[in-house]
């Protein structure tokens, strides 16, 4: 195996300015292990080899004429199946949107480009984001590196199986109900959900719209901090997009210890319903969070209770209004039978959507129909409410929140996908962080019996991403769970 493919992104910038290799030979390493391993895994369905090489030599050359390098120069990044680029297909894992050619490109990709990462290419993803598994997929499921039959979780199994195999360090993900989170704790790796609006979700194919939010994957939070500076900020293009204060990398050094951090453990979060192991490895990790010098303290989130069904409700129904857009006629796959419009726009949606989108889709529309729109969505929205009224209160006590991040560990490759209840339940623990759009970090934190993964999740107040990347950074620096690699 070429040693560069195994470089954080931290590191291959650092090693670039160094002139310790050349941003062509790191992307070309990392393309020789997509060719080597994806035939198997599945991580990505588009690879660009010759843009991507061309990228890292202009790399080059500006480092050669000693020009001011980007905070990311050099370092190959992929990105999930649901971010445009110009040029480019953005399928968003849909059967609808096969053949779709983007006219433009997502302001996080440009900011990407902007920073000097090689763009490397598109990764697998359930359908439109709707998925704990990867299996909903149109295009086929992805395989996790760590036993190929168990899947790498979702919606972005893809960019968590390439990060976690060394295909690349860090790759682009959304998360609208935990699709960051959960992938990188059943893969083994390092995953954040920003703030909402903290990135620009321009460019992202929409899901939920109040939920979605652009985040990214890495082996190390010192990669993810590196990336959230150049992805942050204020976009015209994105009325949800937020100012917000760079320099997270640079302090991600400034705390060598946790003294004076004080750590919620909500018990509705860390009790019922989790596997022994995931429980065992999360408490042991408390545990040595607390010899770095946190204070842990019990808490509660009594709304927790009624997350689920609350996220289950809003985002179907923003996916069903978001989604009707595709009906063969403005956007979307056509399929053209005799007979009325209506028939042909049945038989477009039909063939286009995959099974799961389009259960969301008709729950979606039955909670906003006439006469339950109230009942069920309008209570759900008053729900959340409460629920962001909780993490209000606990935040006034608590710099963070920690609970596992999944339930369980990887679980096998079809063994849930005829279940949707028990697949929804993946999101029981990530979905609240999301619903009040607050910042939430995946890593990893102990390994089942069998050796799998096991990530706990880390949650902060709105805009104290820093916060959250330099605690996760102190704990890696005294910890060795995220060095840990599934054997090629």
């Amino acid at each position: 195996m070429n040693a560069l493919s195994q470089l954080s992104a931290a590191a291959i910038v650092r090693g670039l300015r160094a002139g310790d290799f050349l941003a062509r030979d790191v992307t070309s390493a990392c393309l020789d292990r997509i060719a080597q391993l994806d035939p198997t895994l599945h991580a990505f369905l588009g690879c660009r080899p010759e843009a991507a090489l061309a990228n890292a030599a202009a790399v080059d050359a500006a480092n050669r004429r000693g020009e001011p390098l980007g905070a990311l120069a050099g370092v190959p990044v992929a990105w999930k199946d649901n971010f445009v680029l110009a040029g480019e297909i953005a399928a968003a894992g849909s059967r609808m949107l096969e053949h779709y050619r983007s006219p433009y490109t997502a302001t996080v990709l440009k900011s990407l480009e902007a920073a000097g990462a090689v763009l490397l290419g598109r990764t697998n993803m359930d359908e439109f984001g709707m998925g704990s598994s990867t299996e909903a997929s149109a295009f086929g499921p992805t395989r996790n590196p760590w036993g190929r039959d168990l899947t790498p979780g979702g919606s972005s199994g893809g960019s968590a199986a390439a990060v976690a195999a060394e295909l690349c360090p860090l790759a682009l993900g959304s998360d609208t109900g935990g699709s960051v989170r959960q992938p990188a704790s059943l893969c083994g790796i390092t995953g954040l959900k920003p703030t909402y609006g903290r990135v620009s979700r321009y460019g992202l194919i929409a899901y939920a719209s109040s939920l979605d939010c652009v985040g990214a994957l890495a082996r190390t939070a010192e990669d993810l901090a590196l990336w959230l500076d150049v992805a942050s900020g204020l976009d015209p293009a994105d009325p949800t997009s937020a100012p917000c204060h760079g320099g997270v990398f640079d302090r991600l050094h400034d705390r060598r210890d946790l003294r004076g951090i004080k750590i919620g453990l909500p018990w509705e979060l860390n009790g019922p319903g989790l596997d022994d192991e995931v429980a065992a490895a999360t408490r042991n990790a408390a545990g040595h969070l607390r010899e770095l010098g946190a204070e842990l303290v019990e808490c509660s989130l009594p709304n927790v209770a009624h997350a689920v069904a609350t996220y289950y409700l809003i985002a179907t129904a923003e996916a069903a209004s978001n989604l009707a857009r595709y009906d063969g006629v403005r956007y979307g796959l056509r399929r053209d039978v005799a007979g009325r419009c209506e028939a042909m726009i049945t038989a477009s949606r039909s063939t286009g959507f995959g099974e799961e989108v389009q259960l969301r889709i008709l729950l979606g529309t039955f909670a906003l129909s006439y006469g339950y729109h109230d009942a069920y969505y309008g209570q759900a929205t008053r729900a959340r409410t409460l629920l962001r009224q909780d993490f209000e209160r606990t935040f006034a006590t608590c710099d963070l929140l920690l609970c596992p991040t999944s339930p369980l560990a990887a679980f096998p490759l079809g063994s849930r996908i005829d279940d949707p209840l028990s697949m929804y339940l993946c999101d029981a623990l990530t979905v609240p962080a999301s619903l009040a759009g607050l910042p939430a970090l995946s890593q990893p934190c102990g390994f089942a019996s069998d050796g799998r993964p096991i990530g706990m999740q880390c949650m902060a107040p709105a805009m104290r991403d820093d916060l959250l990347l330099q605690v996760a950074h102190v704990y890696q620096q005294h910890s060795e769970h995220h060095l840990r690699r599934p054997l090629p």
